[in-house]
């Protein structure tokens, strides 16, 4: 069964794979709902990766997959930058 998992407790990404007609603007929101939703200290980037092996396999062409690939693409490790400690220092 594909419903409810440890990555997807609430089984967000499964209903909106199931919801016919959904838009990217309503899965950029349920997106961010589950990413709010992950466990403490889970590495965003696998959960995506997961999520979408699982869900989007199937369905690549699905608003959600395409949102998924898209938060794989932006999930990078930020830079601190501002104020006098994210300034580059001489060594």
């Amino acid at each position: 069964m594909l419903g409810k998992t440890e990555l997807d407790p609430k089984s967000l990404m499964y209903e909106a794979y199931r919801i016919d007609g959904i838009t990217p603007s309503q899965c950029r929101s349920i997106f961010l709902d589950w990413a709010l939703c992950l466990p403490v200290g889970q590495n965003s980037r696998d959960a995506i990766q997961v999520i979408l092996d699982r869900y989007g396999a199937s369905n690549p062409d699905h608003p959600m997959s395409v949102v998924l690939r898209q938060g794989l693409e932006g999930s990078v490790t930020p830079k601190r930058r501002g104020g006098w400690r994210g300034r580059e220092r001489p060594q």
